[in-house]
């Protein structure tokens, strides 16, 4: 079992915040929360709904979208409303040395050899990515964890994963904070993480 079967499926809304728009700073101001989260993602929202309607998309699942849309302006606008639903449910506010427990602390450590590993190889994929994108964390069929880059609002369930966390590195997710500089945003953004939300994502 894969997200869209885990979870109640998307319906094209926008989604609430699990928290204050304040709550995440000093990693994420209040500032981007607001310019990232109020008018980009509600930017997309608005556009899936236009361009479904009166389409066999218009009372699809933005999962089943994601994964059947052709390559163009509504897969594109349909996996940046699934990764920014995703993206930001799963923060808290920050804690310092923020590292994950049980199921998914052992998931990691079995695919990685330790948390460290993980981040490391994490950091280097969401560094790496030329121009903008995502860095996943997702599942396999078999339950190992692995790490893919997404170029622009690409989504690994589109290739029959199941993503469990992801880091937006489109600039506009970090600009306001930290200019060019993304090497230190995804540092910082481990003192967020809710590994909580992450665990709950697994299937296996």
């Amino acid at each position: 079992m894969f997200l869209s079967q885990l979870l109640v499926l998307m319906s094209i809304v926008m989604p609430k915040l699990p928290y204050a728009a304040n709550a995440l700073e000093p990693v994420i101001s209040e500032q981007t929360i607001n310019y990232h989260y109020g008018k980009h993602l509600q930017g997309y929202v608005n556009t899936v709904q236009g361009l479904v309607k009166s389409t066999e998309y218009e009372n699809m699942s933005v999962e089943d979208i994601v994964k059947t849309a052709p390559e163009g302006a509504l897969y594109n606008n349909a996996g940046q409303l699934l990764n920014h639903t995703l993206y930001f449910s799963e923060f808290k506010s920050p804690v310092k040395d923020n590292h994950p427990t049980g199921k998914i602390a052992e998931a990691i450590n079995r695919s990685f050899g330790s948390f460290e590993a993980f981040k490391s190889e994490f950091a280097k994929a969401a560094t790496s990515i030329f121009g903008s994108g995502w860095a996943w964390l997702s599942e396999d069929a078999s339950g190992r964890l692995v790490i893919t880059k997404e170029a622009n609002g690409g989504n690994p369930l589109r290739n029959g994963l199941n993503p469990v966390f992801g880091i937006d590195v489109w600039e506009h997710a970090y600009y306001l904070d930290y200019q060019n500089r993304r090497a230190d945003h995804i540092a910082a953004i481990w003192d967020i993480v809710d590994w909580n939300v992450v665990e709950s994502r697994l299937a296996k």
